[in-house]
Parts: structure tokens; C-alpha cells; sequence
């Protein structure tokens, strides 16, 4: 059934209240956002909700009511729900809200005690919803489904949701995504819900999604490297060129450095699973040609500049490199700078992993650290930097979606 064919049944069965999936929601508040006008109540859910598209809707439909409902099938569906203002969007999330009747919620730690307000756990759900179990799967029953004692005489069985949740001040719960979307690279924690929280709050996103890459390597990467990578389906399609760039130099405002993607990928739609979830797994792998961001590059002006930019490109897989562009902004982390750090003293040129982590890239390690060495590089002793040729100079990199 198509949107059309959606908004045609509203209008003709006069149809006051009405329940989508989320991505139908947010395929219709996209594309036929009028066909909701004739409806009073509006309830979504089954995945998490797109920030931008709720607004939209409450902003324009404001005599919507408009309720996120959220819980897995294990608790016959609904667990929560909420009735979303925009107000309640101030963070950057939807809120799931509170338990329904009959229904209650327990946001607690790896010990099982319950977290405190504003504090990230995991959800588990109780009351009258929670099923008996998976059929004739009696081990994942058991791994899912426990009972538990909080305080004497009070033992509640419980579905273990897989959810990450805490309290807001106000007592309603916040969705953090999934504790199997936390992920650890290069020693830090990871909530890649962050992250897609974070692209999502910019006006030119419509959806993001996270996920770690393992299958993205170069000849320089150990097995098992991981990378951050972002996927990003544009407001419009008209948005596209030179999104990427605008994107890096937001999260540079929004996320700390450990946590900004290798790769940003700009796609048309996330593929999904029958249940109408995102499937991370059939994402694309992003490239390496897809680190090159929409800037313009500036080539080596000495042998040593040479040096380095050969060995950042061969480390990083990409087909050149800008002097001036950062390590980090090239999708290089911790293991790739100590790789570099490694070779670059191989062929001669002692500089320290320190280095690389402070002054970022080739044009100033030459500038700050070789130039003001007594034992500096032969190839920098007399020699003078000779401004390159316009057309050679700056040449506009391309993105590549």
C-alpha cells in the first residue's frame, strides 16, 4: 500500500486515528504530509523516531496529537508511550514517554540495580504484557526472559530489551538505542546513537545511522581495524552536493574527536529488514575514495612534504593527500598515526607519534617540528618553499556519495 493509497483510505472511511510503523511515518511526513491532515490522533513507532521529521509534523499539523509508542513484540507491543510537544525534542530526542497500564520499566545497571536520573541503562520491561517465552526455543527464553528480586518481596519477571534508556528529570524515559550499538574504538566507548543523534539535529539530514566497519581496510590496517562510518539520507536530493563537508565541519561543533565517522556516505534510503527495522548489516562499505572531502589540496612544496604525503596516502589507501589536510579529518586514528609515525622514521624523517597528534598535518610538522631541529631532514636545509603553479596548487576535491 502506497502513501497515496494511505491517504486516500483517511479521507474516504473518514479516519480520525491512525498507527504507522516508523519508517512509513517518516516516509509520509516527507512526501504527503497532507494526507494526515484529517486525523486527530497519530500514533508511531517500532523504531526509533527522526527528531526532524516529528517537528514537522507537530509544526504543521499542530492540531495533531502525535504519540510515540514504543515496545518490543516480547511485551505485546507496547511498553511506553508519549505525546510528543515540541518542547519535549529540546535534547535532540524523542522520549518514549512512560509505562502504559498494567505495565512497568526498569532501567538498571550490568549489577541489575537501578540506575539513577539521568543516568544510561539498560530496559526491561514488566507487568501483564510480558509473554511466556519463545516457542520451542527454550535457551534464548532463558536468556531473555528472567525473574528477578529489587527488595524483599518484590521479585518481578522481566524481558530484557536490549534497549538503552535513562530517566529525564521530568520522568520520562529517554531511548538511547540498542546496547548492542555500543561499540569500542580506539579504547573509547562508543554510543553510535550519538552520533546519529548529533547528524540528525542538522537541518540538512533527514535520517543518520552509525555503525562500525571492519571490512574497510587498507594494506596497512591489522585485521579486525574498526572505523567509524555514517550514513546520511539528505532533507533533498538537491542537498547533496557539498553535504559532506558541511556535515564534517558541523560535528566538529557536536561531537568530541573520537567519535567523528571516517566516512560520511549520503544515500537514498536505509535497506531494511522485513520487520521494517534498519539493516546495518546490508550497508554499503564505504570506499577509501569516499574520505575525500569537497576542499581544495595542496601539494607537497619540498622532498620532505613529499615523504609524508606518500606515506599518509599509502597508509590511508587514499590516491593523495592534501598538505594541509588534518590526519584525523582523512579517516587516520590512533593505530594508523603510530603506522605512519613507524615508517616516516623507516625512511629517515624522525618525528613522534606526539607530533602527528598535535599539529595534524604534513604542512605543519614540517613547519613546527623539522624546521626547528638542529639534525632537520637534509632536503629542508636551504631549501625554500616555491609556490606552486595556480593550476596545480589548488585543485577542488570532489565527493563522492
Amino acid at each position: 500500500m502506497t502513501p497515496e493509497d494511505i491517504g486516500g483510505l483517511i479521507r474516504r472511511h473518514d479516519i480520525t486515528t491512525l498507527w504507522l510503523t516508523a519508517a512509513l511515518f517518516h516516509l509520509i511526513a516527507t512526501t504527503h504530509l497532507e494526507s494526515l491532515q484529517p486525523l486527530r490522533q497519530l500514533l508511531a513507532g517500532g523504531d526509533v523516531l527522526s527528531v526532524t521529521h516529528v517537528r514537522r509534523v507537530l509544526e504543521e499539523l499542530p492540531h495533531l496529537r502525535l504519540i510515540n509508542g514504543y515496545g518490543p513484540t516480547e511485551n505485546t507491543t507496547f511498553t511506553c508511550c508519549h505525546t510528543i510537544t515540541l518542547d519535549s525534542l529540546t535534547s535532540g530526542t524523542v522520549p518514549i514517554g512512560r509505562p502504559i497500564s498494567n505495565t512497568r520499566i526498569y532501567i538498571v545497571d550490568a549489577a541489575m540495580q537501578p540506575v539513577p536520573v539521568g543516568v544510561t541503562g539498560e530496559l526491561f520491561a514488566a507487568g501483564d504484557g510480558v509473554s511466556r517465552g519463545y516457542m520451542n526455543a527454550s535457551e534464548l527464553t532463558a536468556e531473555k526472559f528472567l525473574s528477578h528480586t529489587f527488595a524483599p518481596g518484590l521479585t518481578e519477571r522481566l524481558y530484557r530489551t536490549g534497549d538503552l534508556a535513562r530517566y529525564r528529570t521530568d520522568g520520562t524515559v529517554e531511548f538511547l538505542g540498542r546496547a548492542d550499538t555500543q561499540v569500542k574504538v580506539r579504547g573509547y566507548r562508543i554510543e553510535l546513537a550519538e552520533i546519529e543523534y548529533a547528524l540528525e539535529r542538522s537541518p540538512l539530514v533527514r535520517a543518520a545511522v552509525a555503525c562500525v566497519r571492519t571490512d574497510w581496510v587498507t594494506e596497512h590496517d591489522a585485521p579486525g581495524d574498526k572505523r567509524l562510518a555514517a550514513y546520511v539520507i539528505p532533507q533533498s536530493a538537491g542537498e547533496a552536493a557539498g553535504l559532506i563537508a558541511e556535515l564534517r565541519a558541523y560535528l566538529k561543533t557536536e561531537l568530541p574527536e573520537y567519535m567523528q565517522p571516517a566516512a560520511i556516505m549520503a544515500v537514498e534510503s536505509f535497506p531494511r529488514t522485513v520487520n521494517g527495522k534498519v539493516d546495518r548489516r546490508a550497508l554499503p562499505a564505504p570506499q577509501p575514495e569516499q574520505l575525500m572531502r569537497e576542499r581544495a589540496i595542496v601539494y607537497p612544496r619540498n622532498p620532505v612534504e613529499e615523504k609524508l604525503a606518500k606515506i599518509w596516502s599509502d597508509v590511508l589507501n587514499l590516491k593523495e593527500v592534501s598538505v594541509e589536510d588534518s590526519i584525523f579529518e582523512l579517516g587516520g586514528d590512533s593505530l594508523m598515526i603510530f603506522r605512519i609515525n613507524t615508517i616516516a622514521n623507516q625512511a629517515g624523517i624522525k618525528i613522534s607519534a606526539r607530533d602527528i597528534f598535535q599539529y595534524k598535518t604534513i604542512a605543519a610538522i614540517c613547519a613546527q617540528v623539522l624546521e626547528n631541529r638542529d639534525d632537520k631532514p637534509a632536503e629542508l636545509i636551504g631549501a625554500t618553499i616555491q609556490p606552486v603553479p595556480r593550476s596545480l596548487h589548488r585543485r577542488p576535491r570532489t565527493v563522492l556519495q
